[in-house]
C-alpha cells in the first residue's frame, strides 16, 4: 500500500537515492536494485537499503516509524553473523530547498541500512552455480551456524507453542499454496500438509525434547545460499528482521533448509558435508526423521514464497515461479517420505 500522500513519494525517494549528490561520502555512481521489499542502492563501497512502504502477510512496513523500527532491528540482527557488515541506520532527510540527501541537517524522511559493499562473486549462490564451492568452505558454515545457535538463549517457547508454531506455518503454507488461481496440484500439496501435521502429532515428545535441550532459538530466519558470503571474514547477511515468530526455530531446522536449498540446486554431497559438519560442532544426535521432517515443511515454505511471485503483475506471465514450487514440492514430498521411514524409539 502505498504512504499518504504528505511527503516525498517512493519514487521521489528513489529518484534522488539513484543520483551520487544524495550521499554523504564521495560516489561517481549509483546502481539501484529493486526487490520484493526494498530498494538496494550500491555505490562503490556501501550498498543502502530503504525499505518500501508495503505490507504482506508477517510485516507491515507502512509507517516511517515502522521502517526506522525495522532497519534498527536488521541493524542489531544482522551485527551477530555479519559485525563488519552492518553499519549503522542512517536518516534520508529533506533539506530547506526541497531536495533530499542521507545524513543532512534537515528533517528525516524515511532511514536507510547502510552496510559494507560485499564482492557478489564470493556469495555462496554464486560459487555453486559455478561449481567451485568447496566442501572445506561449506563445513566453515556449518560449524559457524552451530556456534551462533550455541550462543543464543533459550527461545521464550514451551513444548506445546513450538508445536502449535510448526503447524500453523504448515497451515499457513497450505493455503496459498492451494489457492485455484496459482494452478498448483491441490491433492498433493493436501497430502504433503497432512504428512506434516501427522508426524507432528506423532512423535511430539521429540519437539518437546528439543525444547527443554535449549535447541529452539532466536535464529537467522532466512538461512539460503545467496545470504552466505565467503570472502574474509566470512559473513551470514540478511537475517530476517521482520518478524520474530519466524526467527524462533530449532537449530536443525536452519542448518536443514540451507542444506535443502543445496539439494534443489543440485549439490546434495555439500548439503551432506554441511549437516555433518553442524551436527558434530553443534554436538546434535537428533533423529535423522526429524531433520526431513524440518526440510519437507521448509521445501512446503519455499514453495509458498516462490508461487506467491504470482500476484503480482510484474511477474504473472512469468513461467519460472510455478516451476521452482513444483521443484520445492517434490523436495518436500521425498523428505516427508524419508521422515517418515525413519522411525527410531521417540525419545
Amino acid at each position: 500500500m502505498p504512504e499518504p500522500a504528505a511527503g516525498p513519494s517512493l519514487a521521489d525517494k528513489v529518484a534522488a537515492l539513484s543520483a551520487p549528490a544524495c550521499y554523504p561520502v564521495p560516489v561517481r555512481d549509483v546502481q539501484a536494485i529493486e526487490t520484493h521489499m526494498s530498494w538496494v542502492f550500491l555505490t562503490e563501497d556501501h550498498a543502502w537499503k530503504l525499505k518500501k512502504p508495503v505490507r504482506y502477510d508477517h510485516l507491515d512496513f507502512r509507517s516511517a516509524a515502522a521502517r526506522h523500527f525495522y532497519c534498527l532491528e536488521e541493524l542489531r540482527l544482522n551485527r551477530r553473523l555479519a559485525p563488519g557488515v552492518y553499519i549503522d541506520v542512517r536518516p534520508l532527510t529533506r533539506e530547506a530547498g526541497g531536495s533530499l540527501r542521507i545524513n543532512g541537517p534537515g528533517p528525516a524522511v524515511d532511514w536507510l541500512v547502510q552496510m559494507r559493499r560485499l564482492a557478489a562473486g564470493q556469495l555462496l549462490d554464486a560459487l555453486l552455480s559455478r561449481r567451485v564451492a568447496t566442501e572445506a568452505q561449506v563445513r566453515g558454515v556449518g560449524q559457524r551456524l552451530a556456534g551462533f545457535h550455541r550462543a543464543q538463549p533459550p527461545a521464550p517457547l514451551d513444548a506445546r507453542g513450538f508445536r502449535a508454531l510448526l503447524l500453523r506455518q504448515v497451515e499457513e503454507h497450505e493455503r496459498e499454496l492451494c489457492r485455484p488461481d496459482f494452478g498448483l496440484p491441490a491433492t498433493h500439496v493436501h497430502a504433503i500438509c497432512e504428512g506434516l501435521r501427522a508426524f507432528a502429532r506423532e512423535h511430539g515428545p521429540w519437539f518437546a525434547l528439543r525444547v527443554a535441550q535449549g535447541r529452539v532459538v532466536e535464529g537467522h530466519g532466512d538461512l539460503r545460499p545467496e545470504h552466505v558470503w565467503l570472502g574474509e571474514p566470512p559473513a551470514i547477511i540478511d537475517a530476517l528482521e521482520f518478524s520474530m515468530e519466524l526467527r524462533l526455530l530449532d537449530g536443525l531446522d536452519e542448518a536443514g533448509f540451507l542444506a535443502l536449498e543445496f539439494e534443489r540446486l543440485r549439490a546434495p554431497a555439500l548439503a551432506a558435508a554441511l549437516l555433518d559438519a553442524y551436527r558434530t560442532a553443534a554436538a546434535d544426535a537428533a533423529p535423522a526423521g526429524l531433520l526431513h521432517f524440518y526440510q519437507a515443511a521448509r521445501a512446503c515454505g519455499r514453495a509458498h514464497l516462490a508461487i506467491a511471485h504470482l500476484a503480482e503483475e510484474r511477474y504473472r506471465t512469468s513461467p519460472q515461479w510455478r516451476r521452482r514450487a513444483l521443484r520445492y514440492l517434490a523436495l518436500g514430498e521425498r523428505h516427508l517420505r524419508a521422515a517418515q521411514l525413519t522411525a527410531p524409539a521417540v525419545p
